[in-house]
């Protein structure tokens, strides 16, 4: 049996999530094992939104001390839920929960985890391509172990259904109580604010040093919310104080899997490329033709932010019009 672990977005499985589905599917069907998912914390109906991907049983793990994140009560739960299963291989989208639950579950469990996979194959030991050095380089290796723990980089995985649907069964799991174990607690909480996230918005309008002040992001958040999709920027603009540092693009920033990503004044440093090369197709914008991102872009613009995105947003607001 294989488990994948699913987080919540707005009420259903997450993009990530899925894509990780769709890796695990595929490596049950080339071992011919039963597929189970496996949430904490839930609140939406996740069982219907797997239906179509070949998930078989979702364990929803239950319990007060499992209620809010903690890294080590949650690995924890999730080493124990392993244990109860005998799940031969456990996947999760590598995402900073997604990789920090898995790893305190590999230490919990004595079992061996790779993090930022691009790609597994099913087999004993696990063929896998991994991102290494903040994903500047890949590295092809093996993974052996009675339980083996994987988390699938975004945006690696095109996104698949299952040939055929059937109803999901759902179980609780309530792990053992753990009151005395040492573990991080949630002390404060900061909104995000409303809008898509930045890591699974399907459109990122990025800005930096050429964007010139916290108010020339203006027509960036105007094209973004016309586009559906959401802010970012570099750790230069962060570096200023015109963006918070949740918005930050990059290797200490958030990774993105966007279908487009417009980079704005954005030189494109290599802590840069990190976060964004995993998108489909990049814009970049700015008035150095030798910039490394416009030579990494799949198209480029060479001229003034601010005023190529005037004509943009004139352009997009006109067809939205006549729509």
């Amino acid at each position: 049996m294989l488990l994948v672990i699913v987080e919540e977005d707005a009420g259903g499985v997450s993009a990530a999530s899925l894509e990780a589905v769709t890796c695990a599917r595929h490596l049950a069907e080339g071992t011919g094992l039963d597929l189970h998912a496996a949430a904490f914390g839930a609140h939406g109906d996740l069982a219907a939104g797997l239906s179509k991907y070949g998930v078989s049983t979702l364990h929803l793990v239950t319990s007060d001390a499992t209620q809010e994140y903690s890294p080590e009560l949650w690995g924890a739960a999730l080493a124990e839920l392993v244990e109860h299963t005998g799940v031969t291989g456990v996947l999760a989208a590598s995402t900073d929960r997604g990789n920090e639950l898995l790893a305190n579950a590999a230490a919990s469990a004595d079992q061996p985890f790779a993090s930022n996979c691009v790609a597994i194959e099913p087999g004993d030991p696990w063929n896998l391509t991994r991102q290494r050095g903040g994903g500047i380089l890949l590295e092809d290796a093996e993974l052996s172990g009675r339980v083996k723990l994987a988390s699938l980089v975004p945006g690696s995985v095109e996104i698949s259904e299952a040939t055929t649907t059937h109803e999901v069964d759902v179980l609780e799991f309530v792990p053992a109580p753990r009151a005395t174990m040492p573990h991080s607690v949630i002390v404060d909480r900061t909104s995000r604010g409303s809008g898509v996230s930045l890591a699974t918005a399907r459109v990122v309008v990025s800005g930096g040093r050429g964007v010139g002040s916290a108010e020339g992001f203006a027509p960036l958040e105007e094209l973004a919310e016309l586009l559906g999709g959401a802010v970012g920027c570099s750790r230069v603009a962060t570096n200023n104080g015109w963006r918070s540092h949740s918005d930050q693009v990059g290797l200490t920033g958030t990774k993105i899997g966007a279908e487009l990503y417009i980079a704005c004044g954005i030189s494109g440093a290599t802590q840069h490329w990190v976060g964004c090369m995993g998108a489909k197709t990049i814009l970049a914008i700015n008035t150095d033709p030798e910039a490394p991102l416009v030579a990494r872009a799949d198209y480029a613009v060479i001229g003034d932010v601010q005023e190529v995105l005037g004509a943009v947003l004139e352009r997009v607001r006109a067809r939205r019009a006549a729509a």
